[in-house]
């Protein structure tokens, strides 16, 4: 596997994990303001797939839970949410 099909496959992981879990659902759904529909039909696009990494991301308790959910490392899935554009004009 490629380093975009692994960062596809993490995203899509992380919305896995994020439906999952009642109160990261939640949160998610009233931040990004997205129905289960709208976010059914974004599976497919990399800046969604971003965008829930990215929401772990920025709260550590829900990355370091979710990366032993999923059994990877927080930095593989940093490295995905930046495979998949995240972070873009962020290097420092």
């Amino acid at each position: 596997m490629n380093q975009q099909e692994t960062a596809f496959s993490y995203g899509l992981m992380a919305v896995t994990y994020i439906l999952a879990e009642d109160a990261l659902r939640d949160r998610f759904l009233a931040l990004s303001g997205l129905s289960p529909d709208e976010i059914r039909a974004s599976l497919q696009k990399p800046d969604f797939l971003a965008s829930a990494l990215e929401f772990l991301i920025s709260h550590e308790p829900d990355l370091i839970a979710c990366a032993e959910s999923i059994n990877e490392s927080p930095k593989d899935i940093v490295a995905a949410w930046r495979n998949l554009g995240g972070g873009a004009g962020q290097e420092w």
